[in-house]
């Protein structure tokens, strides 16, 4: 895992540092939207509502919209004037009992790694708080707003967990009429509690939908259903035949070139061994060439010194 975010945990005059951490990841399945005849992918454009015509990103500002549905455009510096922090601490504001916090409340969740230096009071804080059977309601700057959220105990480890807000919380605009429930029907429904009674384990459940989806999409591509788009760059199916690829690629260049192509791979692993075979012959010829090359210029030197040596004894007598 990669740290998202450091600082440090300070209750009253302790000061923890530690490392931030998600602790969760969606597998949820989701679906690209394709043209249903040849797979191509949709493209959405950012069109005006107004004058109908494409806005350039560089034209696009933030909006907010009124309860009347007027609009009203904020500009980057209206925004940079808003109240942010980017403070690296953590802050207890009060220990409360476990049980206050409805879990409608909670949002997502951090593991925190306490830094070298923060490994005694980190087990110190733990410890407190599993002793106490309390979480510690903190404040907290993640990208630059605060949250409040809270620190428990999970598996020897310290979990952040972000909150909503109370107003963000709704309240049911509708009331439960149960009417009359007797008694013999309370006794049998206990009775059926009582029989599906357990501890949780986690384990025993699992995504069947995302189980479905992947194997379905694996019976299609085994089946050959696979459509294949000219802006593909990756297949999600099984690993493709790598010589068959090359073979491919080698038939669509000379295709594109206007040159005769070969549609049949059976023989291509004879083909790098004609290669390798020419390749020799061709190697051999010019090593031979570059031998006589070699040779050549000695002679040519050796007939020149003789030259220099007569045209000496000339002067000399």
């Amino acid at each position: 895992m990669r740290a998202i975010w450091k600082g440090a945990v300070s209750f009253g005059l302790v000061s923890v540092p530690v490392k931030l951490y998600a602790a969760t990841e969606s597998h949820d399945v989701s679906f690209r939207q394709v043209h249903a005849k040849d797979g191509g992918r949709i493209k959405y454009q950012r069109v005006c509502s107004i004058d109908g015509e494409e806005v350039a990103y560089s034209d696009i500002a933030k909006g907010y919209e009124t309860e009347d549905g007027e609009m009203v455009v904020l500009s980057d510096d209206d925004l940079a004037a808003l109240p942010s922090t980017s403070s690296r601490e953590i802050a207890v504001e009060k220990f409360v009992p476990s049980d206050q916090i409805d879990p409608m409340l909670l949002e997502k969740s951090y593991y925190l790694e306490p830094e070298k230096t923060g490994a005694k009071p980190y087990a110190l804080l733990r410890q407190a708080l599993l002793d106490a059977d309390r979480m510690a309601v903190v404040t907290v700057a993640i990208r630059n707003r605060t949250s409040i959220a809270v620190l428990r105990v999970k598996d020897d480890v310290i979990v952040l967990q972000t909150m909503m807000w109370p107003d963000e919380i709704r309240t049911p605009d509708f009331s439960v009429e149960t009417g009359e429930v007797k008694d013999s029907e309370v006794r049998m429904a206990t009775m059926l509690v009582e029989t599906l009674a357990g501890d949780f384990d986690a384990s025993e459940f699992e995504d069947d939908y995302a189980g479905a989806v992947q194997d379905l999409v694996k019976t299609k591509i085994e089946g050959g259903e696979l459509t294949r788009t000219p802006t593909s760059t990756k297949t999600r199916g099984e690993v493709v035949d790598l010589l068959a690829a090359l073979q491919k690629s080698v038939n669509a260049a000379k295709s594109a070139r206007g040159e005769t192509v070969e549609d049949d791979a059976d023989d291509a692993d004879e083909k790098p061994a004609k290669k390798a075979a020419t390749k020799k012959a061709s190697t051999t010829k010019t090593a031979a060439k570059k031998s006589t090359a070699k040779k050549a210029p000695a002679k040519k030197t050796a007939a020149k010194k003789s030259t220099t040596k007569k045209t000496a004894a000339k002067k000399a007598s």
